[in-house]
């Protein structure tokens, strides 16, 4: 050895003496491990045998040959008859080293919108959090333990790409009657929420440097997944019809994203002679519109909007939409309807692109539709959020003096307020320490400089009890920050 025989069983030494709830075989060789790479056995460098070190260590013989044949399998060690030798290792120091790497992110990763935090407990007013509370988890559990019952291990397989058949059907069955679109099985594709039927949509039907069309302000998740597809985005206004646009003197998109039955942030509605004209291009120009139908099923007057997939034959429309919002975020599944030659043609990549996965929680989700449980926690959840769309607006009316507009229709989980002449960034930012999570209206605007400024509050996950202390602490905090600008 380099180094005598003392000094080595005494670095050993140390080590069993420091192992904590380690193994005396893992403690040997992390010990015998580390002195290789800091040189304090050189390479060449012959070990003792065996036998020796175990009676020298007072431990088994056979946990000493454990830790060197471990060593030796990883290259650290050779051992042949003629004994155990050191090897010689190329660039040893590296693992010394305490350099830092200096670390460059593409470029589009920069580009990405903020992220919405995202913790437990969920504070109040935080956007597009449903009222999980209210969520029937009992009969969930029952429903989950008769699926493992009846199929056990079956599920515990990758599955269909696309989904669960059956999952697949019942979608299908509760569209034809809910929002008006005659479609089959073979046309859903189920995903891991709306954000993962973006990025698919992005993947299949464009390429890098295209141009997509989104509502300005809009869904950041939009952005995001176009971003990381480097497609090149042209903000649409929004106005009290929906996204505002007049087919003249835009780039040709190949994508356009449109929340047509409840935009958001601002609530409006996409009028019916804006969905024709904007279908009808989109056909003539080879466009594909992505219509996001987040929280239609939460509308408040009238008669549900009917989905623009269904309103002509054929529609260049891939329609996608998400349990997140009707049942709880963490179940994590969305689902894509696409035009039956749209299907035909992607089948063979869906396989390339999906692996399926959560086929439990997919079957289980299936029982919840056809045994009619989705349908009555819908009813349930729309009387609730429509008394609290309600007892908000009173609030804001009673204890919101700044002034403000509401823009925010009747339907969905959220009331954006529009104020002008306040840093809404600031304010947000100044609410977290009271346990409070409004969104900042500018920050859904492809440039926030230019956008308007104000607040956007979700009502699903926060009781009707805490709306009017929340609101006077909103004043407070705008009054404050305009207090220290002036």
């Amino acid at each position: 050895m380099n180094i005598p025989g003392d000094e080595f069983y005494a670095l050993l030494n140390e080590a069993l003496q420091k192992r904590g709830e380690e193994t005396l075989q893992r403690t040997l060789y992390h010990a015998l491990r580390e002195a290789v790479l800091n040189g304090r056995l050189q390479a060449d460098s012959r070990l003792p045998g065996s036998r020796v070190i175990a009676q020298q260590l007072t431990m088994s013989r056979n946990t000493v040959n454990a830790a060197l044949e471990q060593l030796t399998l990883e290259g650290y060690l050779l051992r042949s008859r003629q004994g155990t030798r050191v090897a010689q290792l190329a660039h040893r120091d590296i693992a010394q080293s305490s350099y830092a790497p200096g670390v460059t992110l593409a470029q589009r990763v920069a580009k990405l919108p903020a992220p919405t935090p995202r913790g437990t407990p969920v504070p109040a007013f935080t956007p597009g959090t449903p009222a999980i509370n209210y969520f029937p988890l009992p009969l969930w559990r029952r429903l989950y333990d008769r699926v493992l019952r009846e199929e056990g291990s079956a599920l515990l397989g990758y599955g269909d790409p696309a989904g669960e058949i059956s999952l697949r059907e019942a979608i299908a069955r509760h569209l034809a009657l809910s929002r008006g679109i005659d479609c089959d099985a073979s046309q859903i594709i189920i995903t891991e929420g709306a954000l993962e039927g973006l990025s698919l949509c992005t993947l299949l039907l464009s390429e890098p440097g295209n141009i997509a069309w989104i509502e300005d302000p809009g869904y950041a998740g939009a952005k995001s997944a176009f971003t990381k597809a480097g497609l090149t985005m042209v903000g649409m206004p929004i106005d009290g019809e929906g996204m505002r646009w007049d087919g003249q003197g835009e780039c040709s998109p190949t994508l356009i994203f449109t929340s047509p039955s409840h935009q958001f942030p601002y609530g409006s509605v996409l009028s019916a002679s804006r969905r024709l004209a904007l279908l009808e291009f989109a056909r003539t120009q080879g466009a594909w519109i992505i219509e996001d139908d987040y929280d239609s099923e939460f509308r408040y007057s009238g008669e549900p909007i009917p989905a623009m997939l269904g309103m002509m034959k054929n529609a260049p429309v891939v329609y996608v939409g998400t349990f997140s919002k009707t049942l709880f975020p963490s179940l994590r599944t969305g689902f894509m309807v696409l035009p039956p030659a749209l299907a035909s043609v992607v089948k063979p990549a869906i396989g390339s692109l999906l692996r399926g996965g959560h086929r439990a929680e997919q079957r289980t989700l299936a029982l919840f539709i056809e045994e009619g449980h989705y349908a009555r926690h819908l009813a349930a959840m729309r009387r609730l959020y429509r008394k609290r769309y309600k007892q908000l607006r009173e609030v804001l009316n009673a204890e919101l003096h700044v002034a403000h507009r509401v823009l925010a229709g009747e339907g969905g989980m959220h009331l954006t307020v529009a104020i002008d002449g306040i840093d809404d960034k600031a304010v947000v930012q100044q609410s977290k320490f009271f346990q409070l999570a409004p969104a900042a209206l500018s920050g859904y605007y492809l440039d926030a400089a230019q956008g308007q400024s104000g607040l956007v509050l979700g009502y699903g996950n926060t009781s009707a009890s805490q709306f009017a202390p929340a609101i006077r602490r909103l004043q407070s905090i705008i009054m404050q920050l305009r207090g220290a600008k002036g």
